[in-house]
């Protein structure tokens, strides 16, 4: 299969083009290369003959008209996004113009290509979204792919809004889609604004770690490679039109989670121990939701798969990950805005 893969450069991109290409698939990454995008991401894969790379905006459709002209993709994988929701805070126009109108554009150069090549059957168009469109849990009850829309952030919103049009052309032009929502993803190559690297590489250098509000805040921890193979496997066997949500089978609060990793480099790094003496609560971001948890039933009866791997081995390879790779994560600490406290303009 000739996989199109938007946002191949990014973190979750990333992880499903080098499995892709593993395993004997075609990919051309697509990505604009914004400021969490990094071709250092796929370096183990740029000289295979089976990857492709594509410097284009979704939101160009000239450029999306030529690259799907030129490339004559199979399938199209769509991740391209703005995702971090703080950011979405601050900035809201860039999540709405990329995620919403982004994904119209998108959609609308893959019906042109699709109906040009007599809408062939195997064609199909893979739409990959998240759990926060839901919105927040109580302390018990998980997230159904029947769950109502409830989102609460303008990040959420955005993405709430691109999964309505992707089932929309489903419906109304019959284009071969199929949804998945995952829960919160961490592993190698995760962008440093996002929880996990932040405790990380603040504990390395011996710097505050932030915890939002109480830090009861409990999410759900899909490791990015189970991910990716959810997601190429929703490609290869899902029912179209059908919604799969993707989950780690791994709750957490934030404050646990955070403890675990110090931990873990109490063991890797003992010169900082106690890491977790660094911990410091700091005031909430807004609309911060307070539960999220997946039921990965639907992917599991029906497609057979499931995360294999549990928290705390994520955690311990994610971190060996970092302390080896600094190399990767030193520039990106120059990139705009990272490292600074985001999100409290509302």
């Amino acid at each position: 299969m000739k996989i199109l893969v938007t946002g191949g450069a990014g973190f979750i991109g990333s992880a499903v083009v080098r499995l892709a290409v593993a395993r004997g698939h075609a990919v051309v990454n697509l990505d604009a290369l914004t400021y969490a995008a990094n071709l250092a991401n796929v370096a183990e894969v740029a000289d295979s003959p089976l990857y492709a790379f594509e410097q284009a905006d979704i939101r160009d459709r000239a450029a999306l008209d030529r690259v799907f002209a030129n490339r004559e993709p199979d399938a199209v994988m769509h991740l391209a996004a703005e995702s971090h929701v703080d950011r979405s805070i601050d900035g809201p126009a860039d999540f709405i113009e990329t995620n919403v109108t982004g994904t119209f554009k998108l959609l609308e150069a893959v019906r042109s290509y699709w109906a040009g090549k007599s809408k062939p059957a195997g064609f199909r168009f893979h739409h990959v979204s998240t759990d926060e469109v839901y919105g927040s849990l109580r302390a018990t009850g998980l997230f159904t792919e029947d769950t109502p829309y409830d989102p609460r952030s303008p990040y959420s919103a955005s993405k709430a809004a691109s999964d309505h049009l992707v089932r929309a052309w489903g419906e109304t032009y019959g284009l071969p889609v199929v949804v998945t929502n995952c829960s919160n993803n961490y592993g190698p190559f995760h962008f440093p604004e996002k929880l996990i690297p932040v405790v990380i590489l603040r504990a390395l250098a011996g710097e505050p770690i932030p915890v939002y509000g109480d830090g009861g805040n409990i999410r759900d921890w899909l490791y990015v490679e189970d991910h990716a193979d959810a997601l190429l496997t929703v490609l290869e066997r899902g029912e179209l039109g059908r919604t799969y949500n993707i989950g780690g089978e791994n709750e957490a609060t934030n404050i646990d989670l955070v403890r675990m990793i110090c931990a873990e480099l109490d063991a890797l790094r003992p010169d900082g121990a106690p890491h977790d003496q660094l911990i410091t609560f700091v005031p909430d971001r807004p609309g911060h939701d307070r539960r999220y948890a997946i039921d990965p039933e639907r992917i599991r009866s029906e497609l057979g798969w499931r995360p294999s791997v549990t928290l705390e081995e994520g955690i311990a390879r994610t971190v060996r990950w970092y302390l080896d790779n600094e190399a990767w994560w030193r520039p990106l600490l120059d990139r705009d805005g990272v490292g600074e406290r985001l999100g409290m303009r509302a």
